[in-house]
């Protein structure tokens, strides 16, 4: 039986309508967002202090939940910049370089490390952590910057954040949104992920031989004049000996958690708290050895710095996932008991309503996630909009009865592939900086090979639905 629906329900359909809209047109949605949040709260309580009250706790509700996230995301960019600026990155990084002797070498070592550095530092950070050391190596065996550019992008700003699967702060997401929890977008997540990786960067691998073969002028996409966007910082003299004690005792203790991880099946916030940890105590102990007498203000230093970066990052995210919370579980908590009696939330409510009224199957759903996951992308961040991706996959998964988190988990991907900083130029300045290239041609070589994978994808979502 069937939850009767009212008007916030139709309300928050046109508000989802208005949001997509919003995406499509590339429009910040903060203002509709808290315009959205006062109406609802209108609506619902039938007051006009109430519904401002509404705008505010939706918020606290929205950063409480997102603040574990923002914290790890923070700290561990904090501790990115210590590691540039003391020279242990360029350490760390090194052993790789002697492995690299051709281009295609170049273009699958660089790759993969920089995903695997991307699953713990994330990728912006990451570019910074390996272009200075492995751009000219790949340089002189042949690799031209574009193709350092692409690989550096894909599996980092496409495999490594559109998984996520160390800090896991867009599972945390897309999993709040669509109601269920976190570890069952990350196991959805493994399987796509894998298949949107490989057919994604070997597509752009394929192309780029073809033209290297031809005999392209790659010299043409770069800008010679380009200005680095990274932060010019200072150097901090530590010994060598010094190091390279930490290039390997930083994976050694990453590896730890990972088995610790494993071995005590700690998922969500149990792993990003070991994490975030782990992260603190390795920078307090650099810190320690870098500024020795001014160890305590640099700390302080560090962490507004990092901090400073994650709310810039998830400022825009904060008032739409706001939104979302409200048509899950943070209603009641928010606003109150306003919904109709036996309601299990507006998108809950509006899903039960959906099959009860139009046939809805897997092809449909698969499509219409990868379709919003996508349009939500359009923003350039990646992760405004996978709230919403989440919010409807419920609504698909629950007129279907089942599959809400591979659909959660698709639209997940397609935000992120294509808002992470695969496809959108104002997105790939990180990769199109460090390799000095052209971000629009950059965006244009990931074209073909990101549509092509989510294509693919979407088709081996159908059947894990």
């Amino acid at each position: 039986m069937g939850v009767e629906l009212v008007a916030i329900h139709w309300m928050y359909v046109i508000f989802l309508l208005l949001i997509i809209g919003c995406f499509l047109l590339r429009k910040d949605t903060t203002l509709i967002s808290i315009v959205m949040i006062f109406l609802l709260g209108l609506i619902a309580t039938g007051s006009i202090s109430k519904a401002v009250s509404t705008i505010f706790n939706s918020f606290v509700f929205s950063i409480t939940e997102l603040l574990p996230t923002i914290l790890i995301i923070s700290i561990i960019v904090s501790m990115s910049n210590l590691l540039i600026r003391t020279g242990i990155n360029d350490v760390m990084i090194s052993p790789f370089a002697s492995l690299i002797r051709t281009p295609t070498l170049a273009y699958w070592i660089i790759g993969i490390v920089m995903m695997i550095i991307s699953l713990f530092f994330w990728p912006s950070p990451a570019v910074a952590l390996m272009g200075a050391v492995l751009l000219p190596v790949a340089l002189r065996v042949g690799l031209p910057a574009i193709g350092v550019a692409i690989a550096m992008n894909l599996f980092g700003h496409g495999i490594a954040l559109s998984g996520d699967f160390v800090i896991q702060g867009a599972p945390k997401l897309t999993a709040d949104a669509a109601g269920i929890p976190v570890s069952d977008v990350v196991s959805a997540s493994l399987p796509l992920v894998i298949i949107m990786g490989v057919v994604t960067t070997v597509t752009a691998f394929f192309f780029l031989r073809r033209d290297m073969k031809k005999g392209i002028d790659f010299n043409a996409t770069t800008e010679a004049n380009a200005e680095d966007n990274l932060e010019k910082t200072e150097t901090i003299f530590l010994p060598k000996t010094t190091k390279r004690f930490w290039a390997v005792l930083i994976p050694a203790l990453y590896a730890i958690d990972i088995y610790l991880m494993v071995r005590f099946d700690l998922q969500g916030g149990d792993a990003t708290a070991l994490i975030g940890g782990t992260t603190i105590v390795i920078m307090l102990f650099i810190l320690s050895l870098a500024y020795k007498g001014t160890a305590l203000e640099q700390t302080t230093s560090y962490l507004i710095e990092g901090l400073q970066f994650g709310f810039k990052i998830f400022g825009p995210v904060i008032p739409i996932a706001a939104l979302f919370y409200l048509g899950d579980s943070g209603f009641t908590k928010i606003v109150g008991d306003f919904l109709p009696k036996g309601s299990h939330g507006i998108i809950n409510d509006l899903g039960v309503a959906l099959s009860h009224s139009i046939p809805v199957n897997a092809n449909i759903a698969a499509v219409a996630l990868t379709v919003i996951g996508a349009i939500t992308g359009l923003d350039g961040s990646g992760f405004s909009g996978i709230s919403l991706a989440g919010s409807i996959a419920n609504l698909f998964g629950t007129a279907l009865g089942h599959g809400t988190a591979t659909l959660t988990a698709l639209g997940q991907v397609a935000a992120i592939w294509i808002g992470g900083g695969t496809l959108i130029p104002w997105a790939l300045i990180p990769a199109a900086a460090i390799c000095k290239v052209d971000p629009f041609e950059l965006a244009r070589r990931n074209f073909l090979p990101v549509v092509i994978g989510l294509i693919v994808t979407t088709i081996a979502a159908m059947f894990f639905i």
